[in-house]
């Protein structure tokens, strides 16, 4: 069974993702694109990833979850060459990272967070001089390149100096950079953060468009639950450099007790509301979110919230607002990690330029 991630002990937290976690066979009938093997990742005393195992099929989207510090970006890190491998093993399209780094580097693309594009540059500069670097021959650069621009609907936009374009755009531009030497294997850091809600719309469908169109297996880490829910294929979970779940986002969400999520306000509500909140009818969990906001989990919905109004009536104490839904993922990484995603600062990453395919490591 997995280990309780709240307590680090070995309890029972539910049964998601349990084969996954105690390293299933890599060799089995699906094609992998992508296998973890109990990588481990130190500096000095501190382990930021500690026997992490998974793998991830051909043409899969594959979503890393957990809160800054959790070890995702270390682990895309080791994955993509960047950093050494402390122990454990990791294979891209079937190349070891730490004994053939070249070959991994020709089958990936990676988009870190920041955006990283030459401002001064035109959309077409940027993505020529990146096909150089991957020694795209002269011939395929100009029919990928407009290829790309076709797919991110930046055509009418590739003579115009990067510093031009918004930042939804700059985004689409990046990620067609990354896909100009034709990988097989993308990885995306944050694809989204700090875009509109319609800029993120666009990237969403331009990631699912360009998955089915180029075969493409993608892993991206995001701090937006209802973008990997919409996105990814499966989830893993990742909390203080251990993998914590992985399954499904339908299989994740069904291992949170509680099916029903009442998020309510109240007002003038005494000191004991959450603990009366927690004797309510079938009631699973009750999260304070401050500014007398609580989000409770139940089994039963229709019950919970019936006796949730007869009780605040009684009390005399008003409700603001109350809205009942579904289980988010939300609400399953408060289950496995015992906090919020969206409490967690987001640190800025810096990015190396993958070196040029056929450099030493």
């Amino acid at each position: 069974m997995m280990s309780d991630p709240k307590s680090g002990n070995g309890g029972n937290t539910g049964n998601v993702g349990t084969a996954a976690l105690a390293c299933p066979d890599h060799g089995g009938p699906a094609a992998k694109a992508i296998e973890v093997d109990h990588i481990v990742k130190k500096y000095g005393d501190f382990t930021a990833v500690d026997g992490i195992c998974f793998s991830v099929a051909d043409g899969e989207i594959f979503g890393l979850l957990g809160p800054n510090g959790a070890g995702k970006s270390t682990l895309i890190r080791m994955m993509t060459t960047l950093i050494p491998i402390t122990a454990g093993h990791a294979r891209i399209s079937g190349h070891d990272v730490a004994r053939e780094p070249d070959k991994v580097r020709r089958v990936i693309g990676v988009i870190p967070q920041a955006l990283t594009s030459d401002l001064d540059l035109t959309v077409e500069e940027n993505l020529n001089i990146y096909a150089k670097l991957y020694d795209v021959p002269g011939h395929e650069r100009k029919q990928a390149i407009d290829e790309l621009l076709q797919i991110v609907d930046l055509t009418k936009w590739r003579g115009a100096q990067t510093k031009a374009l918004s930042g939804g755009m700059r985004r689409r531009l990046e990620i067609a950079r990354g896909l100009v030497h034709s990988p097989t294997i993308f990885f995306l850091d944050e694809p989204t953060t700090g875009l509109d809600p319609v800029s993120r719309v666009a990237v969403w469908e331009m990631l699912t468009n360009i998955r089915s169109h180029r075969q493409l297996t993608i892993l991206l880490t995001t701090h937006y639950m209802d973008e990997a829910d919409r996105l990814c294929d499966r989830i893993a979970i990742v909390d203080h450099g251990r993998l914590v779940a992985l399954d499904t986002p339908v299989a994740l969400k069904s291992s949170v007790p509680g099916s029903t999520v009442i998020e309510v306000q109240f007002e003038n509500s005494p000191a004991d509301w959450e603990q009366r909140l927690h004797g309510l009818g079938e009631v699973t969990s009750v999260q304070s979110e401050g500014a007398a906001m609580y989000r409770v989990l139940t089994s039963e919905g229709t019950r919970t919230t019936t006796e949730l109004v007869e009780m605040s009536v009684r009390s005399g104490v008003r409700i603001r607002s109350l809205t009942v839904q579904n289980t988010t993922l939300d609400d399953v990484f408060v289950h496995y990690t015992g906090r919020q995603l969206r409490d967690e600062l987001v640190k800025p990453l810096g990015f190396v330029m993958p070196p040029r395919p056929g450099m030493q490591p």
